[in-house]
C-alpha cells in the first residue's frame, strides 16, 4: 500500500471538526478569571493555615514534618476553595470592573 496524503487523512473527520473561530473569547476569559479567583482563595487560605498552624505539630516532630505539614495545608486549601466566598467576590469584582 502506498502512503500519501490522500490515504493518511480522513477528509470527513476534518470537515466535522469544530471551527475554532466560533469559540467565544468571553467564555474563555470567564473560565480563566474563575480559575485565577479560585487559585487566589486557595493561596490566601494556605497562608492563613500556615500562619495559624506554625506552632502546632500536625505531623509530629520528626525530620520532614514541615514538608508533610505543608502538603497537608496545601491539600486542605485547594479542597476548601470556594467555601469562604473570597473567590466569588473577587470573580464578581473583576468581571464587572474588567470590561
Amino acid at each position: 500500500m502506498e502512503l500519501n496524503s490522500s490515504n493518511l487523512i480522513n477528509m470527513s473527520q476534518i470537515q466535522n471538526q469544530k471551527d475554532f473561530s466560533k469559540i467565544k473569547t468571553d467564555d474563555l476569559e470567564n473560565e480563566q478569571l474563575r480559575k485565577v479567583s479560585n487559585d487566589f482563595e486557595a493561596f490566601f487560605l494556605k497562608k492563613i493555615m500556615d500562619s495559624s498552624l506554625k506552632s502546632v505539630n500536625v505531623a509530629g516532630e520528626a525530620p520532614g514534618s514541615d514538608i508533610i505539614k505543608g502538603m497537608y495545608t496545601d491539600n486542605i486549601s485547594k479542597t476548601a476553595t470556594g467555601s469562604l466566598g473570597i473567590s466569588d467576590m473577587l470573580y464578581d469584582f473583576l468581571s464587572k470592573n474588567n470590561r
